[in-house]
């Protein structure tokens, strides 16, 4: 959780690569622009990319989320860069239900989310700064 243009897709990028090392099953990177990141993510890691299925709402993404879960049972780890820019908007108007429907698939699957979000940590509301 950071501004705009601080460095988190680097970062991010970084622990997708150090996850792929320890993880015991598959490690998905999605973004809007897989091919801006291709050489940076090492090539064990299944990539998404979210350009191609228009999504419009945190909805819509979870719905695109339950599809890679669905047909990879082994997936333990999912990163996503830009999550307001995948559903093209920085509302956080459904975003709280979202990560709360997240953190059941993830107990539910034992899947590990990082996610990253454009916002200044002071103006965040709680549910945002207490996953961060």
């Amino acid at each position: 959780m950071e501004k705009k243009g601080t460095g988190k897709t680097k970062a991010l990028i970084e622990k997708v690569n150090n996850a792929l090392t320890v993880a015991k099953g598959n490690v998905v990177f999605i973004s809007n622009d897989t091919n801006r990141n291709i050489f940076d993510v090492k090539s064990k890691a299944r990539m998404a990319d979210t350009s191609e299925f228009e999504i419009k709402s945190y909805d819509e993404f979870l719905g695109f989320i339950s599809g890679i879960v669905s047909r990879d049972f082994d997936i333990t780890n999912i990163f996503v860069d830009g999550i307001f820019k995948i559903v093209g908007s920085d509302n956080l108007d459904g975003f709280e239900s979202f990560l709360n429907r997240l953190e059941t698939m993830s107990q539910k699957f034992e899947i590990t989310f990082v996610i990253s979000v454009s916002i200044d940590a002071e103006t965040a509301p709680d549910y945002i700064k207490k996953l961060a």
